[in-house]
């Protein structure tokens, strides 16, 4: 199976934890595959909160009804996929840029569905370059710190995140404690947030494989 293949084995599957009311959406491949799925049982949700822009245009090329989260409040589901993510449901997220907007709809929410499929299952993050959502003036600062921390931070050229920042990608950070490492870097001076979610971990995984689609739990 493609890698596509194995992305849309899970976002079928992922319907199945669809609640009635209004659901979250993330941003990325796997979640628009899964707007796909979710369109053919529109009938069923009252609408959705997204988690950018990019995915609030396409939930509305479907007919699905798009709300603020400031008028609805609690989320039973938050559906979104994953850069890397660990048995444990700790992840990096953020390589479209939404890891702010996604981890706040995260956070509202009262179950985190991750959909994967098998590449981004890993023992220990980091291979993956973390995103950082910086403010724009505090760039030079913000990678200066993450130099003595080990990373090694590049500006995401070109780019500008839904909430008018820049994004630093950090590699060569091997992650053995996600938990402490979220709460470290979020407290730099400049960071909006970064795309470890491990204080708010998913709760279901649904990972793609060759065999079909395997559910892990923390």
């Amino acid at each position: 199976m493609t890698q596509d293949e194995l992305k849309k084995a899970v976002a079928r599957a992922a319907i199945d934890y669809v609640p009635q009311g209004i659901i979250g959406v993330g941003t990325g491949s796997t979640a628009n595959f899964f707007i796909e799925e979710l369109a053919k049982v529109k009938g069923r949700i009252d609408g959705a909160v997204a988690s950018s822009e990019a995915t609030a245009q396409r939930l509305k090329s479907h007919g699905i009804t798009v709300y603020e989260l400031n008028d609805v409040g609690e989320l039973e589901v938050y559906v979104d996929g994953a850069d890397e993510i660990t048995a444990h449901m700790h992840m990096i997220k953020g390589g479209g840029g939404a890891l702010t907007r996604e981890k706040i709809v995260a956070a509202c929410s009262r179950k985190f569905i991750c959909l994967a499929d098998q590449s981004k299952l890993v023992d220990v993050l980091g291979r993956f370059p973390l995103p950082i959502e910086v403010i724009p003036m505090a760039r030079s600062y913000v990678a200066r710190k993450l130099v003595q921390l080990g990373g090694q931070p590049r500006l995401r050229e070109g780019f500008t995140t839904d909430n008018g920042n820049v994004i630093l990608d950090i590699a060569g950070l091997n992650i053995m404690n996600p938990v402490e490492m979220e709460t470290r870097l979020n407290q730099i001076v400049g960071v909006v947030t970064n795309g470890l979610f491990a204080l708010r971990p998913a709760d279901v995984l649904l990972l793609g494989t060759t065999d079909g689609v395997t559910t892990m739990r923390a």
